[in-house]
């Protein structure tokens, strides 16, 4: 692959740099044109996408086509990492799923490059209204290696992270067992109480899935599962960025109790996210209504259905919530989510060459995109 050159503002310092990459990695990193305007980042990395656009990784429908048509639509909005979730199914709809997945990954190189493993959020879930969110009731279970197994026969091994309630029994052992073959296990959609989840960080979860979510409307003072995950230094906690999920005192306040190393953005976009407003009839949640501002419900109810948003508006969005700078809120949705994807998300010399350019002013609501590129190869816009 011939190197090619690509220039830009660095988020950190501000200055003017030219990147130069070559066979797919960044060769090189020098002082740019000193009239560049567009900022220049490390590609977007997101741990949570169920869907985006109208492709959904959740439906009945899924083709290899859906999958390939997913990534082009994210590249688009400067992911060049991401992890498909698939959410509480019967056990066949899921390995049919990870299959069709593993399929698109070997016909598609640039799925393949974009997706390191799938995320199971469930079935091994609270049952519980409120913390189950829109999961169906029907198909949550306990926790099974042989299932497990199962499920990584029938997607090439795909599954890489696996969000668990550690209030069920053999939940320990089964967060051991997985973390000792390679798996991020996170703890989520849970009514355990604090003893329950320091156990299972003791037995390897590393992860809080889109912490202040899938929760009960109304909690206990002290103690409930929210403090003891916000105080647990074992765990990084995914937060949704979106106006929605957490209203920005509470995103601030838990950002800041994580700690800068401990916290990471995720979109937890559903097939809607990019689509007009109005009543939707979905494989997860069913009947949903998409509002105006935004926010995505069961339809008749106040619950959320999913994230209709990308990263890069989450990125956006947590620079006014959060009171963060533009390269705190873009190391957010990089090189943080990025360690549990294998090290992408790095702006460095040798790092893979994923890149997007784009345009942000103070209290826009997303990143304005320019160009992309993905393991050296430009997916979206001109080269400048």
């Amino acid at each position: 692959m011939a190197e090619q050159t690509l220039t830009g503002r660095d988020p950190t310092t501000g200055e003017s740099i030219a990147v130069s990459t070559a066979h797919g990695r960044i060769s090189a990193i020098r002082p740019g044109p000193a009239a560049e305007t567009c900022w220049l980042s490390a590609g977007l990395v997101d741990l949570q996408v169920n869907g985006f656009g109208g492709h959904d990784v959740n439906a009945a429908s899924l083709t290899v086509g859906t999958v390939t048509a997913l990534t082009r639509a994210l590249h688009r909005h400067g992911v060049t990492t991401y992890v498909p979730t698939l959410v509480t199914a019967p056990h066949e709809r899921t390995a049919a799923a990870l299959d069709v997945i593993a399929r698109a990954r070997r016909a598609d190189p640039l799925s393949a490059h974009a997706i390191p493993y799938v995320h199971l959020e469930g079935p091994h879930i609270s049952d519980q209204e409120g913390p189950r969110g829109v999961h169906d009731p029907a198909h949550v279970r306990p926790p099974s290696t042989a299932e497990f197994d199962a499920w990584q026969r029938a997607g090439d091994g795909l599954v890489g992270m696996v969000t668990v309630s550690p209030h069920h029994a053999g939940a320990d052992a089964y967060i051991a067992e997985l973390t000792a073959r390679g798996v991020h296990m996170a703890i989520g959609h849970t009514h355990a109480d604090g003893e329950r989840i320091r156990a299972a960080v003791a037995a390897g979860a590393r992860l809080s899935t889109h912490l202040g979510n899938g929760a009960h409307a109304v909690l206990p003072r002290h103690p409930n599962y929210l403090w003891a995950q916000l105080a647990c230094d074992g765990l990084t906690a995914g937060f949704i960025a979106d106006g929605h999920h957490l209203p920005d005192d509470a995103l601030r306040a838990m950002l800041r109790a994580k700690g800068p190393s401990r916290a990471l953005l995720v979109s937890d976009a559903v097939a809607l996210a990019g689509l007009a407003p109005g009543l939707y009839e979905t494989p997860v949640g069913g009947r949903v209504d998409l509002a105006p501002d935004g926010r995505l419900t069961a339809a008749g109810t106040p619950y959320l259905a999913g994230a209709a948003a990308s990263l890069a508006d989450g990125v956006a969005r947590v620079i006014r919530a959060a009171g963060v700078d533009l390269a705190e809120a873009l190391r957010l949705a990089t090189v943080r989510p990025g360690r549990f994807a294998g090290g992408r998300g790095r702006f460095a010399v040798g790092a893979p060459a994923d890149l997007f350019r784009f345009t942000w002013t103070p209290g826009a609501p997303t990143l304005a995109v320019d160009t992309v590129w993905s393991n050296g190869t430009r997916v979206h816009g001109e080269i400048p």
